[in-house]
C-alpha cells in the first residue's frame, strides 16, 4: 500500500513540476483566451528555474517508470490473492501522465500556434509615413510571449509588421504613423503585462 501511495506522489510531483516549468508560456495563452491579457507576464519569474523543474520532472517520472517496470518477486504465500490495481496505479495511467508532462515541458516549442495569424501584410503604406520603432521589453521568456505581443499590436490599424523576440528582449514594429501613434502601440504592448524599458525610432 505504501509503495502505491509513494508511486502516486511521485507521479503527482512529476506532473506538477512539468506544469510549473511551462507556466511562463501557458499563462499568456490562457490569459489571451480568458481576455485577461495583463496576466501574461505574471509567471516570467519561473524562466530561470525552468531547466531545474524539467530535470526534476524527468527524474521523478523516470523513477516512477523504473518502479513500474522492474521485475517483481512473487510472494512466498502460494494462496495470496492478487489485488487488481486501481487505474491510477496502472501502466496506462503512467503513460498518459508521461505524455501530458512531455507536452507541457515542450509547450514553448509550439506555443505560437495558439495565436491567430493576423498580420496586416496586405496594407499599403506610403513610404513617407512609414515609421519603424524598436522597443526594449522586459518579461518575455518564450515564443508564447512573442506571439502575445505580436497579436496585441497587430490589432491596431496601420501596422505593417511586428517582430517580437524574447531572446533579444525587443519588438520591432513597422507602421503607418498617419494611422497609428506611438501612444497606441505603447498601450497595446502594455495590455500584455510586459514592461517597456525603452524605445527608439529606427526611421
Amino acid at each position: 500500500m505504501n509503495t502505491a501511495k509513494n508511486s502516486i506522489k511521485m507521479v503527482s510531483a512529476g506532473v506538477l513540476s512539468a506544469l510549473l516549468a511551462s507556466s511562463c508560456c501557458i499563462v499568456p495563452v490562457l490569459s489571451l483566451i480568458a481576455g485577461s491579457t495583463g496576466l501574461a507576464s505574471s509567471f516570467s519569474w519561473v524562466e530561470p528555474i525552468r531547466p531545474y523543474l524539467i530535470a526534476l520532472s524527468v527524474c521523478v517520472l523516470g523513477f516512477a517508470w523504473y518502479q513500474k517496470l522492474k521485475v517483481k518477486t512473487k510472494p512466498d504465500d502460494c494462496c495470496a490473492v492478487e489485488v487488481e490495481p486501481r487505474f491510477i496505479q496502472t501502466t496506462t495511467f503512467l503513460l498518459i501522465v508521461t505524455v501530458f508532462a512531455i507536452a507541457m515541458m515542450t509547450f514553448p516549442l509550439y506555443a505560437k500556434v495558439f495565436y491567430s495569424n493576423d498580420e496586416n501584410q496586405n496594407i499599403s503604406i506610403d513610404s513617407s509615413s512609414l515609421s519603424i520603432l524598436e522597443f526594449k521589453i522586459e518579461g518575455m521568456t518564450c515564443a508564447s510571449c512573442e506571439g502575445h505581443i505580436e497579436h496585441a499590436v497587430n490589432k491596431l490599424p496601420g501596422i505593417s509588421a511586428v517582430v517580437a523576440s524574447y531572446e533579444g528582449a525587443n519588438a520591432v514594429i513597422k507602421y503607418d504613423s498617419t494611422q497609428t501613434s506611438l501612444q497606441e502601440i505603447t498601450g497595446a504592448i502594455g495590455t500584455t503585462g510586459y514592461k517597456i524599458i525603452s524605445f527608439e525610432h529606427k526611421k
